[in-house]
């Protein structure tokens, strides 16, 4: 799996006034806004530009220090968040190439990750206790994470999927903690997002897998399947239970073939989770061509989720013919009340 990219280098695409704001503008870059000093960036301009989610240290931004320090593994600094400044919606953060350095400018060009140089981090949650569990090592090497690219940082190919009308699955991303359940070469394992789990009495993700009976539903015609079946454990405890659930549950978003080292296509996977009897994310649209421009995307994925009357976190395309695209669009209502 490729490394996040939370900080990289980008051109200016356009600056644009705030109505009564007089020392503050917009600055956009593909599909991302940022609210900036008036005046500190022109259009064309290079700058580093710092993706929400982001643990920025201190040392980069000192101007986000606030009354009590904060640490995230070890480093002291902050999490960027989506903000709304003088009614306009802000993602991010834009800072000069010559951060690090005041008189010496970062030896980069457009679309260069400087996320390790400048020490930024994801920003992740801390783990409630009943999804903590023990390590009984890393997450497997044999099975890629699941994270899709929001599309504010993929607007060109965006575009391109427009124009070749390519077909997408589009389910509702829910809101609560990765889960892993695999079979491989005769071992059977549990996993949170970073972590193969030991199996324990009161981890919520062996409970829930136990449950479910996974493991055994992986066992056909006098063989294993070599499977990592990946979904979203959602319930109390978790993020709030904001679906209200009256008990943890595991909702499947993908099922990944290990020997073919794929992933099954949408129709593929949903067929399986209905002769398995396992739940699967809400299914919005089974083929959908999308003609929406980003801005219009993301005032879509607005709404109400199916499983209940909270806001909806999102929606997530997977591509109907092959295993590879894939991108999110996240409602940035929820971001504001939730993150």
């Amino acid at each position: 799996m490729t490394e996040r990219q939370l900080a990289t280098i980008r051109k200016i695409d356009s600056i644009t006034p705030i109505e009564g704001a007089d020392f503050i503008e917009v600055a956009r870059l593909g599909g991302w806004e940022v609210v900036v000093k008036k005046g500190e960036y022109k259009v064309d301009d290079l700058a580093i530009y710092i993706e929400i989610d982001s643990w920025v240290p201190l040392s980069v931004a000192p101007f986000l220090f606030r009354n009590k320090e904060r640490e995230f593994n070890g480093v002291v600094g902050e999490r960027l968040r989506t903000k709304r400044l003088k009614g306009v919606l802000s993602q991010g953060l834009l800072l000069p190439l010559n951060i690090k350095d005041e008189h010496t400018k970062l030896v980069s060009e457009e679309g260069d990750n400087v996320t390790e140089t400048l020490g930024i981090q994801l920003y992740e949650k801390p783990v409630p206790a009943c999804l903590a569990g023990l390590a009984k090592g890393n997450f497997p090497s044999f099975i890629p994470k699941t994270d899709q690219a929001r599309i504010q940082n993929i607007v060109r190919q965006y575009e391109t999927w427009i124009c070749n009308e390519v077909d997408w699955e589009v389910t509702e991303k829910l809101d609560g903690s990765s889960m892993t359940v695999y079979q491989f070469q005769g071992e059977y394992g549990v996993c949170s997002r970073n972590l193969d789990l030991k199996r324990t009495e009161g981890n919520t993700f062996w409970d829930v897998a136990i449950r479910e009976n996974i493991h055994m539903k992986m066992f056909n015609k006098d063989e294993w399947w070599d499977f990592a079946i990946q979904g979203e454990l959602c319930g109390p405890g978790i993020q709030g239970n904001q679906y209200q659930l009256a008990r943890p549950e595991f909702f499947v978003y993908d099922i990944f073939d290990i020997q073919k080292q794929k992933y099954l296509l949408p129709a593929e996977r949903r067929e399986l989770c209905d002769y398995l009897c396992l739940k699967h994310v809400p299914v919005l649209w089974e083929n959908q061509c999308p003609d929406e421009t980003v801005k219009e995307l993301l005032e879509k994925a607005k709404g109400r989720s199916t499983l209940s009357n909270s806001q909806r976190e999102g929606f997530v395309f997977k591509s109907n013919l092959n295993d590879v695209d894939s991108f999110k669009v996240i409602n940035n209502d929820w971001l504001l009340k939730n993150e």
